[in-house]
């Protein structure tokens, strides 16, 4: 959007780019602007419905004019876009002047976590995942927004806010079926893969050759291991290419590269959807009221069981013999654009919220000229010990939070922009900047339609019945904060080789028991925290159905790919 929409009174900005000296003397002229050069007919609504959204805003934020707050979000091309398109023009719209900060996401989470212990005030809202839920449905530290739409924020929730529209409420609504969080943006979890090489006549003779299969999707570890080995080392277009992207630093984002699933996609957890129960991809188990009773295997958990460690002993291996030298020192958001660079043959565990990345200028290397891309996006493959059932996939929900600590002014005038920005007159053309996608009125829209060759698949998926077998972490995980902290210390001890991987999980799970063991004896959580199991004999639960499992004699079955254009007749 062009700044001069906002009526600016001179260029100076924030570090994040937002402006504090927006003109806020003429919202109905902003609006009108707005629209104009910004939205136009990227909306779900038409020009008079998404006038009258705005003036709804413009009315419902008089009693905050010229108010201050602030709100965090991570780093990424959606907020990115909220923070210096969409708050200046908020602030233009409704007189409330907005600070939307953007920082990296273990950064998120200890704010939040810094605002739960002191209460006080530190933000007025956050974007935080809802990895988060079984945190805020046990602590109560958030408003539940099922009650605060019904009762202190009746009066700043909008009337065209639809909440049956948005496609990732289930992941942000607790056991006792009230919604925590507003759902502002979603990604998930994909393999992606050089579409054109696996197409290559002479490279599918060259591999059935070497494996005596067919090369495509691989539906298996099995065959994902089988296609990084072929690819790795290989000279395609000039280029030195890999078969196999991840990342190995020992950073929070590491963590989450294993919590967001790669344990369920192993086959760690139980059979259960959306996600595991009594055992998630945390390897934490629940009992029947949803209390946490272990990690370990010894009470019932399967954060060290054989399946997990077959997880971490795979990613390790991959990540050494197949991926560039790069990589083991590199971060979530560092290693994202890698495969655009045009040497990635494939990447099991890669984040939809990179395709910004691959469709751009940047991305040439990845594009044809006509800007259709080589690469495509499928399922992931699953581990060896993976059942029908299971969760499949990860799927990222960042989503708007608003803690009891933050007064109740800052709050509704914070819940004004939350709503703003996830709006039926913006999300549309925000989705085209970020293709993060949260409602369904904005995935069916007819410009994605018309997109949807250049996206690699990111549509069809979404448009998919699939889309719900990919989910963020569920309820068991008590702390969020806490125990997430523990994941990337300790696997990055397996990752660098200080640690073999069964060393590594013992001491993760024997210090988030320690983490439960706390909950429990603090009473914080009350009826839903944690009740420790007796620890047992590992043979009793290894022996028990369901998970954890025992070791498999055979960690290497039969592999299986599918050829991608029949998978995809499917998701269509």
């Amino acid at each position: 959007m062009s700044m001069a929409a906002l009526s600016c009174s001179d260029s100076t900005e924030t570090d994040n780019g937002a402006r504090n000296d927006i003109d806020i003397s003429d919202p109905a002229g902003a609006a009108s602007k707005f629209l104009d050069e910004e939205i136009g007919e990227l909306s779900s609504l038409n020009r008079e419905e998404q006038e009258a959204e705005l003036a709804w805003f413009t009315e419902a934020a008089k009693p905050f004019r010229g108010m201050e707050i602030s709100v965090v979000s991570e780093t990424i091309a959606t907020h990115e876009y909220e923070s210096k398109v969409l708050a200046p023009a908020f602030t233009a719209i409704t007189g409330i002047r907005v600070t939307h900060d953007l920082i990296g996401e273990g950064d998120v989470v200890e704010k939040l976590q810094t605002q739960m212990q002191s209460n006080e005030n530190i933000y007025d809202a956050y974007v935080n995942d809802s990895d988060l839920i079984g945190t805020h449905w046990r602590y109560q530290q958030v408003r539940n927004l099922t009650d605060w739409m019904a009762g202190e924020g009746s009066d700043v929730t909008s009337p065209g806010l639809d909440l049956a529209d948005f496609i990732g409420t289930d992941f942000t609504t607790g056991p006792d079926k009230k919604l925590y969080q507003l759902p502002d943006q979603q990604f998930a979890n994909l393999y992606w893969f050089r579409y054109d090489w696996f197409t290559d006549p002479k490279i599918k003779a060259e591999f059935k050759a070497q494996y005596g299969y067919d090369l495509g999707v691989p539906v298996n570890w099995s065959a994902y291991e089988d296609i990084a080995e072929f690819f790795t080392g290989r000279e395609i277009d000039g280029k030195k290419v890999y078969g196999n992207m991840d990342y190995g630093k020992k950073d929070p984002s590491l963590g989450w590269r294993f919590t967001d699933a790669w344990m369920s996609m192993a086959g760690m957890g139980s059979v259960g959807e959306p996600n595991g129960l009594p055992v998630d991809e945390w390897g934490i188990r629940v009992n029947n009221k949803s209390q946490p009773v272990g990690s370990c295997v010894a009470r019932g958990g399967a954060t060290n069981s054989p399946a997990a460690v077959y997880a971490v002993a795979k990613y390790s291996k991959w990540l050494s013999d197949y991926a560039p030298p790069s990589a083991a020192g590199m971060t979530f958001s560092e290693a994202g654009p890698v495969p655009s660079q045009g040497a990635i043959a494939q990447q099991m565990f890669w984040y939809t919220t990179f395709t910004a990345n691959m469709v751009g200028e940047e991305a040439s290397a990845v594009l044809y000229e006509d800007g259709t891309p080589r690469w495509r996006m499928a399922p992931s493959p699953h581990g060896a010990y993976w059942e029908d059932g299971m969760k499949v996939g990860y799927q990222d929900a960042g989503a708007w939070t608003l803690m009891k600590s933050t007064p109740i002014k800052r709050a509704k005038a914070a819940w004004l922009y939350a709503q703003f920005v996830t709006s039926k007159t913006v999300d549309v053309k925000k989705a085209h900047v970020g293709l993060t996608f949260i409602r369904e009125s904005t995935i069916q829209h007819e410009s994605f339609t018309e997109r949807a060759p250049k996206l690699g698949g990111l549509v069809e998926f979404y448009r998919s019945p699939a889309r719900t077998q990919w989910s963020p972490t569920g309820t068991n995980v008590p702390d969020y904060p806490r125990l997430a902290q523990l994941w990337w210390q300790n696997i990055g001890d397996a990752s660098s080789g200080t640690k073999t991987p069964q060393a590594a999980l013992n001491a993760l799970c024997e210090q988030q028991e320690r983490v439960l063991s706390r909950l429990e004896r603090s009473g914080l959580q009350g009826d839903l925290g944690p009740r420790l199991n007796e620890e047992r004999d590992n043979a009793y639960w290894l022996n028990q159905p369901g998970s954890p499992k025992a070791k498999l004699a055979n960690e290497k079955p039969k592999p299986v790919t599918i050829e991608y254009d029949k998978l995809i007749a499917a998701w269509q």
